[in-house]
């Protein structure tokens, strides 16, 4: 494999939370999660008849809701997509809404997980478009991309805009459906992990659905009370109004039921940085035959306070989810999960040709399937280590499969990904 070639730019330990679900058949089904982003092509709004006093009163709901979540910015920063990135005062942040947090100010870094080599460059500040114009926010200050009323027009629900939809059983072919491509080690107790993870531009088919690549901490069961943090990249037309790959995080601490939400969408993750933007986009991204970019991240439970870190690259930290958030979460993960996930709407009633990962299947390998490489865990004693028993699993392996493997360069790694629809997947 032509490793050489790899562009190493910034590291990132997300943590996907697809949790499998058991079937009839008695295989899993993954946790589900959700992607979007564009810069053109802005998805047009369902059709619906026009009622002036319903749309009188909607607009109103959203504009008290943007009050809420837009926070008055120090400074703000007019990105080359089209973005409005505001530095916000970080003590003033939507966390900071919470009543646990009221108040406070956010905590000082913990104590890192020690690992045998330090793998990864440090940040390229040129990751997100938003850096292109040359501009930073101030020390004290955190980057947050402004929200505004087109965003919560796309969406059906003013009061769960930023949220993903309230944990479902899997449908049949008739309806909607969310498909993975998974690696996932579970039946011990996990602290954290860590993972590099190769960003692409995938192709998502309808403005409804979304491609994601993403890492999940899980704990508890997967009813009510599934406990979930993840990060990685999505592309989520629906929720930014474009298709650029973005940087996200999530987390829930009842299956997407009433708590969590998408990077800063609600109070909950307290960011700490000043030159990451959650929810804004990556630049550059891997090509086909070309130059590889990945991210790499690592989360991990600070061994003192117990809250759950977030860092980027090498040695920069992105923020924390306070420990309080959680239940199951508040002691250990059960199950880490990496990989793809996409939404099949099948319009039409065929296929959705939503691309996944690179959009090519995992066999065509190093620079032209996607991949996650380097995959480790935190253990008890708060040290990064191999995975010993990862495991891998497509649910529909004629739309998007996935092909693990281990190396002295890479370590645990996979490649995933594919076209969508096809002549073995209609």
């Amino acid at each position: 494999m032509e490793f050489s070639c790899l562009l190493k730019i910034s590291s990132i330990i997300p943590i996907f939370v697809i949790f499998f679900l058991v079937s009839s058949s008695s295989l899993f089904s993954p946790v589900f999660s959700t992607s979007e982003s564009s810069l053109s092509n802005k998805p047009n709004n369902k059709t619906q008849s026009f009622r002036p006093f319903e749309e009188g009163q909607r607009l109103r709901r959203i504009r008290e809701h943007l009050k809420k979540i837009n926070k008055t910015p120090f400074k703000t920063i007019q990105s080359v997509d089209g973005d409005l990135i505001d530095c916000v005062l970080a003590h003033q942040q939507a966390a900071f809404d919470h009543p646990m947090l009221r108040g406070q100010k956010p905590l000082e870094p913990p104590e890192r997980p020690k690992e045998s080599e330090r793998e990864g460059s440090k940040l390229e500040e040129s990751f997100q478009l938003w850096h292109l114009t040359g501009e930073s926010c101030p020390e004290g200050t955190i980057p947050v991309r402004r929200t505004n009323e087109e965003d919560m027009m796309r969406v059906n629900s003013v009061t769960r805009f930023g949220r993903k939809p309230r944990r479902f059983v899997r449908r049949d072919s008739g309806g909607n459906d969310h498909e993975h491509a998974v690696g996932y080690v579970s039946g011990q107790q996990y602290y954290g992990a860590k993972a590099s993870i190769n960003v692409w531009s995938p192709k998502v088919a309808n403005p409804y659905e979304f491609s994601l690549s993403q890492m999940w901490v899980i704990s508890g069961s997967f009813g009510d009370d599934l406990n979930t943090i993840e990060a990685g990249w999505q592309i989520s037309p629906e929720l930014y109004g474009d298709n650029y790959p973005r940087f996200f995080t999530y987390w829930t601490s009842d299956a997407y039921q009433a708590t969590g939400c998408y990077n800063l969408l609600c109070s909950g993750f307290v960011q700490t940085n000043n030159k990451i933007a959650i929810g804004a986009a990556i630049s550059p991204t891997s090509s086909y035959k070309g130059g590889q970019f990945d991210i790499s991240l690592l989360i991990w439970k600070d061994p003192k306070h117990g809250n759950w870190w977030l860092e980027f690259g090498s040695g920069v930290l992105v923020g924390y989810w306070p420990a309080f958030l959680f239940t199951h979460l508040r002691d250990h993960a059960s199950m880490v999960q990496f990989g793809g996930e996409v939404v099949n709407s099948r319009t039409g009633g065929f296929h959705t040709s939503t691309q996944m990962g690179s959009g090519h299947f995992s066999g065509e390998g190093f620079g032209k399937a996607s991949y996650f490489r380097n995959l480790q865990i935190v253990d008890w004693g708060n040290s990064l280590i191999p995975l010993s028993n990862l495991k891998v699993l497509a649910d529909h392996p004629n739309c998007y499969d996935i092909k693990g493997g281990i190396n002295k360069v890479w370590g645990n790694y996979f490649y995933y990904g594919g076209p969508g629809r096809n002549v073995k997947c209609p």
